[in-house]
This record gives structure tokens, C-alpha cells and sequence, in this order.
């Protein structure tokens, strides 16, 4: 009797685990980040086509945003500015979340798209913020990639200086205008 009852001990506890198993996989569905450091910021709207995200009619934000990730307030994935320091390209870790997320949403949207676009305050030349603009988008690329992006999923551009956020000339307007803004195909 011993020995019946140690297996039946072990298929309980292999049942359990298996158990376990099956929990953990469904505790792996990715929720929204709380309290995520990512700043708010509107856009103006002399700045055509650069950051379009957010920009629906309240009337139906209620039952469109919670249908769709990519428009709830509420969810990480509606930010969509990374923001950099001077004359850097390496991404704050206050933004690997959000960069995080957007790489996991294409994972499993694998037919969406976006344009990461890169831009650059006005000091320098129009030719070292293009550049500098462009090695911001393909480091955000190459980090959404890494969390299961593809490459054909994700375009970059770089405006440099061209398509400012913010037109004033001091250190908060051109902290605001280093920036990448996440663009989905079809917003």
C-alpha cells in the first residue's frame, strides 16, 4: 500500500504543477503598465502628420478606445513619444516600458505597422539632425524588434529639426522637440 500511495502522491503532484503550468500561461497575456513614467504631452497642430496619435473626436472615445489598445488613455500603448537628451540617441529607462509594449502589440498584431519618426531640436546642422534624428528611430526599432517586432513592421524617418513640437527657442521647446513619435499605419 505504501507504494500505491506514493504514486498517487506523485500524479497529484505532477497534476498540480501541470495545473500551475496552465495558470502561468495565462498570467503571461500582457496588461496595461501602471504607473509608468511617461510624459503627456499634446501635440500642436502646426505640426502636420507628425504626431497624430490621440487625436479622435471624444464622442467616441468610450467604446473605440477600449476596443482598441492603441487608443485607450489608459493604456501604455496610447503614448507615443520617446524623449532624449541632448545630442544622445540611448533610450531613458523611463521609456523602455512603453517601447517594451509597442514591441509586444506588434509581436501579436503581426499584420500592424507604424513609422517611428525621428526627430531633433534646432541647434546643429540640418544634416547632423537628420542623422542624429535617424539614429534615435533605429535605436527604438532595434528595441521593439528585440521585444518581438519584425523588421517589416517597422519603417523609420528622420525630420531632424524640420517638424518641431514645440516652436519656442529654449531649453523646454527643445527638449520637447528630441523626441521619436510612434506612428501606426492607417491613424
Amino acid at each position: 500500500m505504501h507504494r500505491h500511495q506514493s504514486a498517487s502522491s506523485m500524479r497529484s503532484l505532477w497534476a498540480a504543477f501541470a495545473m500551475l503550468a496552465v495558470l502561468g500561461g495565462c498570467a503571461s497575456t500582457p496588461s496595461p503598465e501602471k504607473g509608468v513614467p511617461v510624459e503627456e504631452r499634446t501635440p500642436s497642430t502646426d505640426t502636420a502628420g507628425a504626431a497624430t496619435a490621440g487625436t479622435t473626436g471624444s464622442a467616441v472615445a468610450g467604446s473605440a478606445a477600449s476596443a482598441n489598445p492603441l487608443k485607450d488613455p489608459r493604456n501604455v500603448l496610447s503614448k507615443r513619444s520617446v524623449y532624449f537628451d541632448f545630442d544622445r540617441y540611448d533610450v531613458k529607462d523611463e521609456y523602455k516600458p512603453l517601447i517594451e509594449a509597442h514591441g509586444k502589440y506588434l509581436q501579436s498584431n503581426r499584420s500592424a505597422k507604424m513609422t517611428i519618426q525621428g526627430n531633433a531640436d534646432e541647434r546643429g546642422s540640418r544634416e547632423y539632425n537628420i542623422a542624429l534624428g535617424q539614429r534615435r528611430a533605429d535605436t527604438v526599432k532595434r528595441m521593439m524588434q528585440l521585444y518581438g517586432a519584425s523588421d517589416t513592421q517597422i519603417e523609420t524617418v528622420s525630420f531632424g529639426k524640420e517638424k518641431p513640437r514645440n516652436t519656442g527657442h529654449d531649453e523646454a521647446a527643445w527638449a520637447e522637440n528630441r523626441r521619436d513619435d510612434i506612428v501606426y499605419a492607417g491613424e
